[in-house]
């Protein structure tokens, strides 16, 4: 008798991919950890340079399209381009995240390196006769001068990447003085969200919708802004981003998750006629293993009626993991929340991939509706994405309404609801509560902006 036993089923080709992702974890492991103690010299040391972080752009999509195998070419022809043009001090730091160091560059020469290199990817990498077309964001910062630690310097250059991210495709920028301050806004930003949420210092105010066909706000949707002493009023468009970046998205949307569900009880509580009231949520938070249990535990807590909560996302969040945010949305939607696709016709995503998700409304692109003051053809793209959505069977929201042109534009579209100070600023909950199921005349002393 033997001391082991044969294992049945195994594939032996099972344990050579896993010997192979484990030895490759482990080369990006130790490549990452030189590519920091490489960092940290450079920091430490009395000597000039910059540092170059370059991000490819949309790899995830071609490696659906192309493949893994293709795929693996590609970086390494990339990584190989990049060590010749720039020097042997490239690593591959995470991901498609490249970092070059160029020691002893000036910013002038380095930023001219970034140009060479982007001027690159404007043409096309050829793999097995295929020809492949990626694009770059770069950024750069020196040293020394705006970053003493490590940990300083990758906040930088991920400000200088965002940044050339703005600009379009195969684009690099330099860290600045003017980075600078928005990255110290960032922080001061950052700060303060630690503790706004305990001493309930994030102002709730909801935009409401109003119904072409019944005449009345029927709909309204959370916003959230701050007050910070030296900066001002801050928007929920600037801070989600540094919550998301720090770490607070978490704790800053299930505590809105809540005021919104208090929101709903309180209008069922008053017999208020209305339909849906609104959170938009980041997609960080679909990758959170208890996302669905703390949505029920809230809805549970408040008595939420079946319909009555919606949750609005921006159609960009189809470019996650495109199974699982569907699983997600199915359960959500047999929990009875209504969904919203935000930013709908935006392209992030294809029309025929937003149709197989259990979405309930959409959300027109803020753009095309400001387009209608300057440019005659967005009137056509407003009419085409209404009636789509119409035969879809899908409500349809406009926002960023202002003008008696976009009103009649959209009306005559048949476009569901519209939300804008055309007919509402932002209301706090009480004058909410006086104006859901009423029309624009019985709810004109509740519209003061506030």
């Amino acid at each position: 008798m033997h001391w082991f036993q044969k294992k049945e089923n195994i594939n032996p080709d099972d344990n050579e991919i896993q010997k192979t992702e484990h030895n490759h974890d482990s080369t990006v492991k130790l490549e990452r950890d030189a590519c920091l103690q490489h960092l940290s010299h450079a920091l430490s040391s009395n000597e000039r340079g910059v540092v170059l972080k370059l991000y490819i752009e949309n790899f995830k999509q071609l490696n659906q399209l192309l493949g893994y195998e293709y795929c693996e070419n590609l970086l390494n022809q990339i990584l190989a381009y990049l060590k010749e043009a720039c020097g042997n001090n490239v690593y591959h730091y995470i991901g498609v995240e490249y970092m070059i160091f160029l020691d002893h560059f000036t910013q002038g020469q380095a930023m001219t390196l970034a140009e060479e290199v982007a001027g690159r990817f404007d043409r096309a990498w050829k793999i097995d006769d295929t020809d492949c077309i990626c694009s770059v964001q770069m950024g750069l910062c020196a040293y020394p001068g705006h970053a003493d630690t490590s940990e300083q310097m990758l906040k930088c250059l991920d400000l200088a990447v965002t940044r050339a991210g703005e600009g379009g495709p195969n684009q690099a920028v330099m860290f600045d003085s003017i980075l600078q301050n928005q990255l110290r806004r960032r922080q001061a930003i950052a700060l303060y969200l630690k503790t706004a949420l305990e001493k309930d210092e994030v102002e709730i105010l909801y935009r409401p919708s109003f119904s072409s066909i019944t005449g009345t706000f029927l709909r309204a949707e959370l916003s959230m802004r701050i007050f910070i002493k030296g900066l001002g009023l801050i928007g929920a468009g600037e801070f989600m981003t540094v919550a998301e970046d720090s770490g607070q998205i978490r704790a800053l949307l299930y505590y809105a998750l809540e005021k919104v569900c208090q929101c709903i009880r309180q209008a069922e509580d008053d017999g208020c006629e209305f339909e849906s009231i609104a959170l938009p949520v980041s997609p960080v938070l679909f990758l959170q293993e208890d996302f669905i249990d703390e949505v029920a535990r809230i809805m549970n807590v408040y008595q939420v009626p079946q319909g009555k909560l919606a949750l609005e996302l921006k159609e960009s969040a189809l470019t996650m993991g495109y199974l699982n945010f569907n699983i997600m949305l199915q359960k959500l939607s047999d929990m009875g929340v209504e969904l919203i696709l935000n930013d709908f016709g935006s392209g992030y995503s294809s029309i025929s991939a937003s149709l197989d998700l259990p979405v309930h409304t959409v959300k027109l692109e803020r753009l095309f509706i400001w387009q209608l003051e300057t440019n005659e053809k967005s009137r056509h793209i407003i009419e085409g994405l209404i009636r789509m959505a119409g035969d879809l069977h899908l409500s349809i929201i406009a926002e960023g309404v202002e003008t008696e042109n976009q009103v009649s534009v959209l009306t005559e579209a048949g476009c569901n609801y519209q939300q804008g100070f055309y007919y509402s600023p932002p209301l706090k909950q009480a004058n909410l509560m006086k104006i859901l199921g009423k029309d624009r005349d019985e709810s004109a002393s509740y519209l003061s902006e506030e």
